[in-house]
C-alpha cells in the first residue's frame, strides 16, 4: 500500500491530538516527534524533516482556531497544508505546444522503468485526446527497440524506430519530421539509460535536448532507491535542466521518501506517478489528493475519476439501484467484483475512502484479476439461492458443503465471506458519500 508506513505513523501521532479543545506545548512537542519520526524512517530528506517540522511549529503556535474546529482539528490542518506544500503545492501539468508537436523526452538510469513508461504516458495522453508517437532512442540496451514496438503494438500507437546504427540525435530529429507527417501531436522519446551517471551519458542527452529543444524533460525514477532518486533527481537536473518526475513503482514503496523530498531539494515537481504493472497504471500527481490519503482523509476525487473512465452509464446505474434498495447479496456482491476489478484492488479503493484505511489492511486477496474473480464465481454458485441471499445462514457443514462442490478449501470459503462483510461496510461507506455530494457538484457513477 502507497505511503502505508509514514501514513500510519502520521495518522497515529495526530490522532492524539485531533479532537483536543487545545493543544499544550508539551502536545505539540509529543506530536511533533512523532511526525518527525514518521517522515524519517519513510526516507525522508533529513533537512527536508527539519524544515517541515519547523514550519508546522511556527504555525501551530501562533495558530487562531476558526469556528466550528477544535484547536487539535486545527493542528491537523496545519499538517495538512504544510504535507501538500512538501508534495509540491499544485499538479503540475504537462507542457503544450501552441505548435505541434508537444516533444516529450524521458530521461533517467537503467532499470528506472523509462520505456515502460513511454508506453503509459503515451496511453494517458491518448485517453486525453492526443495522438502520441513513440520513439525508440535507446539503441544500446539489448531488447529496448523491441520492447518499446511491442508496447506500441499493444497500445496501437504507432513507434518510430531506425535501429541500433542510427546515432540517437538523428533518430530524435528524424521522429519530429515522421510525427509531423502522419499529424501525430506528441513525440515521447525514449532515451538511453545507464546503471549510474556518466559524462557520456549526459553527453548524448545534452545532444538530444539541443537537436530536438523538448518542452518537456521527464525524468523516470524509482520510488523503491529512496533517498538514491532524490540524488539521481539533483544530478539530472543540474546536468539538462529537468521539468518534472516520473515516479515509478510507488505502489510497491511503503515509504515514500522520494516523492516527499525530490520538490523541496530538487525544486522540480512530480508530474506522474506509476502505481502498478498494468499499461494504463500511470496517474498524475495531486499533492493535495496524495497528502489527504496519506492522512487518511481518502481521496474521493481520484476514484470518481478512476471509476467514471472504466464502468459504463448502465453499469453504473445498476450498481446505484442495489445501493438504493441496501439489497446487497453474494450474487450482487459477484457483480460487483466484476466492476471494481477494473478499478483495481480493494486495497487500493478502500484507501481512497476516508476512514476506511484499517479495513482496506485488513482486506485478503485484494488484488482481483480474473482468476481470483472465477473462483470467487465458482464458491458462489456452489452456494443454494437461500445461502447467496442470506449468508447469515452458512454455517461450518454449509461450508465444506459449499468448499467441495466448487474445487475449493474452506478456507476459501471462509476469506470470501469475510472480504463480502468488509465490502458492505464499504457500500455503506459510500451511501454515506452520497449525502455529501448531493451538496457539491459530482458524484461516484453508481452515486445516481
Amino acid at each position: 500500500m502507497v505511503f502505508e508506513g509514514l501514513s500510519d505513523k502520521l495518522q497515529a501521532a495526530i490522532k492524539k491530538i485531533r479532537g483536543n479543545k487545545v493543544v499544550t506545548d508539551e502536545d505539540l512537542k509529543a506530536t511533533l516527534r512523532e511526525v518527525r519520526m514518521g517522515l524519517l524512517e519513510a526516507d525522508v530528506n533529513f533537512k527536508v524533516v527539519k524544515d517541515f517540522v519547523a514550519k508546522i511549529k511556527e504555525r501551530a503556535q501562533g495558530i487562531e482556531v476558526q469556528e466550528g474546529l477544535s484547536a487539535g482539528q486545527q493542528v491537523v490542518k496545519v499538517v495538512h497544508d504544510e504535507l501538500i506544500e512538501l508534495l509540491g503545492g499544485s499538479q503540475s501539468k504537462l507542457v503544450v505546444s501552441s505548435k505541434a508537436p508537444t516533444i516529450i523526452m524521458l530521461v533517467g538510469l537503467q532499470g528506472a522503468g523509462k520505456t515502460t513508461t513511454a508506453g503509459k504516458l503515451a496511453s494517458h495522453l491518448r485517453k486525453n485526446g492526443k495522438k502520441p508517437l513513440l520513439v525508440a532512442g535507446d539503441i544500446y540496451r539489448p531488447a529496448a527497440i523491441d520492447q518499446l514496438e511491442i508496447l506500441g503494438k499493444q497500445l496501437d500507437i504507432p513507434v518510430f524506430s531506425l535501429g541500433q546504427n542510427v546515432s540517437p540525435v538523428e533518430i530524435a530529429k528524424k521522429a519530429i519530421d515522421r510525427a509531423n507527417s502522419v499529424l501525430c501531436d506528441t513525440v515521447i522519446i525514449d532515451t538511453a539509460g545507464r546503471l549510474h551517471i556518466d559524462e557520456s551519458l549526459m553527453a548524448e542527452l545534452k545532444n538530444i535536448k539541443g537537436a530536438v529543444e523538448p518542452h518537456e524533460i521527464l525524468l523516470v525514477v524509482d520510488a523503491m532507491t529512496g533517498q538514491d532518486a532524490v540524488t539521481v533527481a539533483d544530478s539530472f537536473n543540474q546536468a539538462l535542466g529537468i521539468t518534472g518526475l516520473i515516479v515509478t513503482k510507488l505502489d510497491g514503496d511503503a515509504r515514500g521518501g522520494a516523492v516527499l523530498s525530490v520538490k523541496e531539494v530538487t525544486g522540480c515537481p512530480v508530474k506522474f506517478v506509476g502505481m502498478g504493472e498494468k499499461l494504463d497504471a500511470l496517474e498524475p500527481f495531486y499533492p493535495d489528493r496524495m497528502a489527504s490519503r496519506i492522512l487518511g482523509m481518502g481521496d474521493v476525487l481520484s476514484l470518481i475519476e478512476k471509476a467514471q473512465s472504466v464502468i459504463s452509464a448502465d453499469d453504473a446505474a445498476k450498481m446505484a439501484e442495489t445501493m438504493r434498495k441496501n439489497e446487497f447479496t453474494l450474487e450482487m456482491f459477484l457483480q460487483q467484483m466484476q466492476q471494481i476489478k477494473k478499478l483495481g484492488s480493494l486495497q487500493s479503493i478502500l484507501g481512497m475512502l476516508p476512514g476506511m484505511g484499517n479495513i482496506s489492511k485488513k482486506l485478503e486477496g485484494a488484488e482481483l484479476d480474473g482468476k481470483e474473480v472465477g473462483r470467487i464465481e465458482a464458491i458462489i454458485r456452489s452456494m443454494t439461492l437461500k445461502e447467496r441471499r442470506n449468508p447469515n445462514i452458512i454455517n461450518g457443514s454449509r461450508r465444506r458443503r459449499i468448499a467441495l462442490g466448487s474445487g475449493m478449501r474452506v478456507q476459501d470459503v471462509n476469506k470470501l465471506l469475510k472480504n463480502f462483510e468488509d465490502s458492505k461496510k464499504m457500500m455503506k461507506k459510500m451511501q454515506g458519500m452520497n449525502k455529501f455530494a448531493k451538496k457539491g457538484s459530482f458524484k461516484l457513477p453508481f452515486m445516481q
